[in-house]
């Protein structure tokens, strides 16, 4: 009998294994629904981002544009379009809600500019006439910073630059904007090399500043000796020539313009870095000027009226603009008890030169005392005087003149007063005023009442003098008139008989002919005598030879 096999132990026991026939399995009817499924998911996500990244412009009007119609585009390359459109809550503006593309989505960032082009006209310009058939759409100026956004504020007009046109943006400050505008083009030489995009009125509120761009390669002209000046409208001058009429183009007289060129004489210098100032100046003749660095200020009192005269008329010397009016005002002198009327003006003494000296070298001048009381003084005790003359007889406009008067009352510059007193002369219109003057007052001292009584006794006497001389010429017409015919009748007959007695068939006229002939004859011999004796003198001794046979 087999002996009992021991029970196995538990590293003997067999591993259980799960039973593969029973495994859950997908039931193939569910497969297609899985692959909806997916699909959906794939076309919703492509959906999303075929979407784009959404935007919120705001303008004033919603003009032009309609939702899920109107483009935004970038260099006429569509880069998304408009949404929706509503009212914003202050019902001020419109908001206009977009997508824009994402491969587009880097131009979104702060300084991004949109707009709506549509048919615009100007008055240098015509633009988006092609509008008039595709319809407005919305233009993009892709800005340069790097911070990323999604709300903007859309132009109303038009950027006249966009990023990316080559050229420099350079800085204009004026008194006051004249005709300019916006788009008013920017002149070199007559040739339009750029625009004005911005202007604004400085926080002092007494000046402006004015920004202008100028296109390549015209902004290598820019430099510091670069002069601007206003180039709107015509520029019309009379003078010895004719008259002038300048301009740069039709386009300045109707929006304005700008010019620009180095100044006269100016050495060749760098180009001027981007947002560099520049004053702005009134007129070409100003911008062209010397800078005069040295001003002297003097009041002159004028005894005519200040009428014509205007701030900014010319001191004037011999054609030569040495300085200009700064300030009319009205004074009341209680010493005197009258009105006075000071002008105060500006010379600029560097315009005047003194006479080379040999000391100083051949040809230089001397500028040792420029603007100094020297030589002011000596000018004015050689005779130089100031004086109101008419610059334009057409306007009437006046100018302060100053010259060498013959003769004058001796006098100097206050210098105690500040500004100092500039001694004045009246001349032109003043002085044929002062003479009329004096002539009338003359005129007033005559006495016209005594003068036309006693002419009025002259011309009784003379008209009783005219009745007695008629009265004799009466009796010389009755008595002496006779006489005188008679007299007259026989002059008459005595020039009849010697006219009748020098005819030539009178007898005295035949003998007088005849004389004249034997004179002639005897007048012929005496001059052969006198040739024979002249030629044989001892004949007068001698006598006369014989005849040799």
């Amino acid at each position: 009998m087999a002996e009992p096999r021991p029970p196995p132990s538990v590293d003997e026991l067999p591993e259980a294994l799960p039973d593969r026939r029973h495994r859950l399995r997908l039931p193939f009817v569910w497969i297609l629904p899985a692959i909806v499924i997916v699909a959906g998911a794939f076309v919703a996500v492509h959906e999303k981002l075929a979407e784009g990244v959404p935007i919120e412009i705001t303008f004033h009007t919603a003009d032009d544009l309609e939702p899920n119609k109107t483009k935004i585009s970038y260099k006429a390359v569509e880069i998304g379009q408009v949404k929706s459109i509503r009212v914003s809550k202050d019902r001020k503006e419109v908001i206009v809600e977009a997508r824009i593309h994402r491969d587009a989505g880097d131009y979104l960032v702060q300084d991004t500019r949109f707009w709506v082009v549509r048919p615009r006209v100007t008055g240098s310009d015509i633009s988006g006439l092609g509008t008039l058939v595709s319809g407005a759409y919305i233009s993009v100026d892709v800005g340069h910073s790097s911070v990323p956004a999604h709300s903007f504020t859309g132009l109303e007009v038009p950027p006249i630059v966009t990023s990316g046109l080559p050229g420099r943006e350079y800085v204009l400050h004026a008194k006051d904007i004249g005709s300019l505008t916006i788009g008013s083009a920017v002149f070199y030489r007559h040739i339009a090399a750029g625009q004005v995009v911005a202007y604004s009125l400085d926080p002092s509120g007494d000046s402006v500043t004015i920004k202008v761009f100028i296109n390549s390669p015209y902004d290598q002209f820019v430099t510091r000796d670069t002069r601007f000046w206003q180039a709107s409208g015509i520029d019309m001058s009379i003078d010895s020539e004719g008259v002038k009429l300048h301009t740069e183009s039709l386009a300045s007289i109707l929006q304005g313009g700008v010019a620009f060129q180095p100044s006269k004489g100016a050495p060749p210098s760098t180009q001027s870095p981007v947002d560099s100032s520049f004053a702005l100046y009134s007129d070409q003749e100003r911008a062209m000027r010397e800078p005069d660095t040295v001003a002297q200020t003097f009041v002159m009192y004028f005894q005519g009226s200040l009428r014509g005269l205007t701030v900014g008329a010319p001191v004037d010397l011999s054609g030569i603009n040495i300085g200009e009016v700064k300030h009319l005002s009205v004074e009341y002198d209680r010493d005197a008890g009258v009105l006075r009327f000071p002008v105060e003006v500006d010379i600029f003494p560097q315009r005047i030169r003194g006479r080379p000296r040999t000391d100083r070298g051949v040809g230089k001048a001397d500028d040792s005392d420029i603007g100094g009381h020297a030589m002011i003084d000596s000018m004015v005790a050689h005779g130089m005087r100031a004086e109101l003359k008419t610059g334009s007889l057409l306007t009437g406009q006046k100018i302060v003149s100053v010259e060498v008067e013959k003769g004058p009352a001796p006098d100097r510059v206050d210098w105690n007063q500040h500004p100092p007193i500039f001694p004045t002369a009246a001349g032109g219109l003043d002085e044929i005023q002062d003479s009329v003057g004096s002539i009338a007052k003359k005129l007033d001292k005559v006495p016209f009442d005594q003068l036309s009584a006693r002419l009025m006794a002259t011309l009784a006497t003379l008209q009783d003098t005219l009745k007695s001389t008629d009265q004799v010429l009466h009796q010389v017409n009755g008595s002496i008139a006779p006489q005188v015919t008679a007299t007259l009748k026989e002059a008459q007959d005595a020039m009849k008989n010697a006219k009748e007695a020098l005819s030539s068939e009178a007898p005295l006229q035949n003998d007088l002919g005849a004389t004249l002939l034997e004179l002639s004859h005897a007048a012929r011999s005496v001059s052969a005598l006198a040739d024979y004796l002249e030629r044989h003198p001892e004949a007068l001794i001698r006598g006369k030879p014989a005849d040799p046979k």
